[in-house]
C-alpha cells in the first residue's frame, strides 16, 4: 500500500543524495585538477592525473548516490526501496554523463539545476511502484495433541 508520505520521503532523501553526490564529484574534481595545476607548475603535493581525477570523482558520486538513497529511505522506515534506489542512482549518471563538462569550467560551478530536480523528480516517482509484501513463512501449527 501506497501511502502519501512516500514520494515525500523520496523528494526528501533524494534531495539529500543529489546535494551529497554533487558536492562530493565537484569537491573531488576540484582537488584533482588542482593537485593536477600544482604538479604542472611544480609545485609539492600529490601529482594527479587527469584521468585520476575524473575517475574518482565518478567513483565516489556513484557511490554515495545509492548509499544516501538507501540509508535515508531504510531509515525513514520504508521497506522495498531498490526501485527507487536503482531509478535515482541511474537518472545520476545520465545526469552526470551529460553536464560533467559544466563542472569542469571552474571552481564553484555546479550541474543544471533542471537535471538535478529531475533526478529528484524520478526518484519520487519511483517510489509510487507498488512494492509487492513478501511475508516470512512462519512454520506449520504443531499438530493436535492425542486425544485433545
Amino acid at each position: 500500500m501506497i501511502t502519501v508520505y512516500r514520494p515525500l520521503k523520496a523528494l526528501f532523501v533524494s534531495s539529500l543524495a543529489v546535494a551529497a553526490s554533487h558536492l562530493i564529484l565537484s569537491d573531488t574534481l576540484y582537488l584533482g585538477f588542482a593537485g593536477q595545476a600544482a604538479s604542472t607548475l611544480g609545485a609539492g603535493g600529490p601529482a594527479y592525473s587527469a584521468d585520476q581525477a575524473f575517475t574518482t570523482a565518478l567513483m565516489n558520486t556513484a557511490l554515495v548516490m545509492p548509499l544516501v538513497l538507501w540509508i535515508g529511505l531504510r531509515i525513514s522506515g520504508e521497506r522495498g526501496v531498490w526501485l527507487t534506489v536503482l531509478t535515482g542512482t541511474g537518472a545520476w549518471v545520465v545526469t552526470v554523463w551529460n553536464g560533467i563538462g559544466v563542472l569542469d569550467d571552474g571552481p564553484g560551478a555546479i550541474l543544471p539545476l533542471r537535471s538535478m530536480l529531475l533526478v529528484v523528480g524520478l526518484a519520487a516517482v519511483a517510489s509510487l511502484v507498488p512494492v509487492r509484501a513478501t511475508r516470512r513463512r512462519s512454520a506449520p501449527p504443531p499438530p493436535p495433541a492425542p486425544g485433545a
